[in-house]
């Protein structure tokens, strides 16, 4: 079990997609041979906060959560964001705690789906009330150049998925709700 310290700090490259045809998706995934990682019930709460984004999130059937705080530029294309991560071993105490101090802006309930491939994490993910969504993610350095590089990667699966620049969406899940 964690003591809470464990932390990750990381810039990213990611990008969502709405997609109504989930069957299709699944189908290219699994043609390119996209390697599953799992199911999983996912709830975040996202805190009002005066810059970037924080969000607490518990996963159904773990002890564990993580409190994520990210900045990213809210653009329909991939994009860099700079990620923190910290683990919260007793999330229920930390709700209540995190509750005094911060208003909640909202709750995102999904469901999601996590494959990798070629370095990229690709998450297939059913949202509550807002419907089907894929996002890719790739972890990236702080140079440019290859930050570049990851951006080029991402876009070469977006197409072998034959997504559209008109289903990128550029803004965060607890934005849309």
């Amino acid at each position: 079990m964690s003591n809470g310290n464990v932390k990750t700090q990381h810039m990213m490259v990611e990008v969502k997609a709405r997609i109504n045809n989930l069957a299709f998706i699944r189908s290219r995934l699994n043609q390119l041979k996209v390697e599953g990682k799992g199911v999983f019930h996912q709830i975040d709460t996202y805190y009002v906060v005066p810059e970037g984004r924080l969000k607490l999130r518990e996963i159904v059937g773990e002890t564990e959560a993580e409190l994520i705080y990210y900045e990213r530029e809210n653009i329909p294309t991939p994009r860099r964001s700079s990620v923190f991560i910290l683990k919260i071993p007793e999330p229920s105490a930390f709700k209540k705690i995190i509750a005094k101090i911060l208003n909640i802006k909202t709750v995102v309930d999904k469901v999601r789906e996590i494959f990798h491939y070629e370095g990229v994490q690709i998450h297939l993910d059913r949202v509550k009330n807002l419907g089907h969504f894929v996002e890719f993610e790739r972890i990236t350095s702080t140079t440019l150049e290859q930050q570049k590089e990851d951006i080029t990667k991402v876009e070469k699966l977006i197409n072998e998925l034959n997504i559209t620049p008109n289903d990128l969406v550029e803004l965060s899940y607890s934005d849309l709700i």
